[in-house]
């Protein structure tokens, strides 16, 4: 997640729409050898075509898995290894526009041994969402997205209708969009969203189930962040109809 008190540069007004534009820089400090080695190298062999993805999302694999799940924005790819280790018949495909998160990530799962069970798509989340069957996704993560805190910016936010549309169509029954934020109005936001769609249903059952990370939550760095600076972190379960 980006820091909520940068100041972003304002995209081109013929951007603004969501589904047609990734806000915020894409690249940061110099790579590494093994990390410029991953992106030129083991991103290809990983790398998903939104022109060519099977309907039946488990085809992306060489090996056999039960279910697929998708994470939008991944970072560093903290969470998405680990939860790719503690489910060994799940599939995974990631999304991060971000070159270092992306460099990061593809070490990371490679020294995991996971290649054969993750899939990236080093871009917005937006047309590879659109590329995929419908109902062809049991989960949907959104974690510590950028908040765009400024009023002028908030159009920016990921948790739109449109993009809630696009995350039901492509969940199953029963399949979940999970969502974590340190940023209170955001959280608010995207409860607010979310409850609003008629596709979703939050699964709290007590009050204070959005404090609780969820069973298997490996925690990640802007998790770690957040709590250093005294923000409660809010994790958030959606389930869809």
């Amino acid at each position: 997640m980006t820091d909520p008190t940068s100041e972003p540069n304002d995209a081109p007004a013929e951007a603004e729409a969501r589904d047609r534009a990734f806000y915020g820089r894409r690249k940061g400090k110099a790579l590494r050898l093994g990390q410029a080695t991953a992106i030129g190298e083991l991103l290809p062999r990983l790398a998903v075509d939104p022109a060519a993805v099977p309907t039946d999302l488990r085809d992306l694999f060489p090996v056999p898995v039960d279910d697929v799940w998708m994470e939008s924005g991944f970072g560093g790819g903290e969470h998405l290894i680990e939860t790719a280790k503690a489910n060994a018949r799940v599939g995974f495909i990631g999304a991060e526009p971000f070159v270092n998160g992306m460099a990061k990530a593809l070490v990371a799962l490679h020294e995991a041994e996971l290649d054969a069970r993750v899939r990236l798509h080093h871009a917005d989340s937006v047309p590879l969402l659109d590329a995929l069957a419908p109902a062809s996704l049991g989960r949907f993560y959104l974690l510590y997205p950028d908040p765009w805190p400024k009023k002028r910016h908030w159009k920016r936010r990921f948790v739109q209708k449109d993009n809630l549309d696009r995350i039901a169509r492509v969940l199953r029954p029963g399949g979940e969009f999970r969502f974590a934020s340190d940023w209170a109005p955001y959280v608010d936001w995207a409860l607010a969203e979310v409850l609003a769609h008629p596709a979703f249903v939050w699964t709290a059952e007590v009050a204070d189930d959005w404090r609780r990370p969820w069973a298997g939550w490996p925690g990640t760095r802007y998790e770690e962040k957040a709590i250093r600076e005294g923000r409660t972190p809010a994790y958030l379960i959606f389930r869809r109809r």
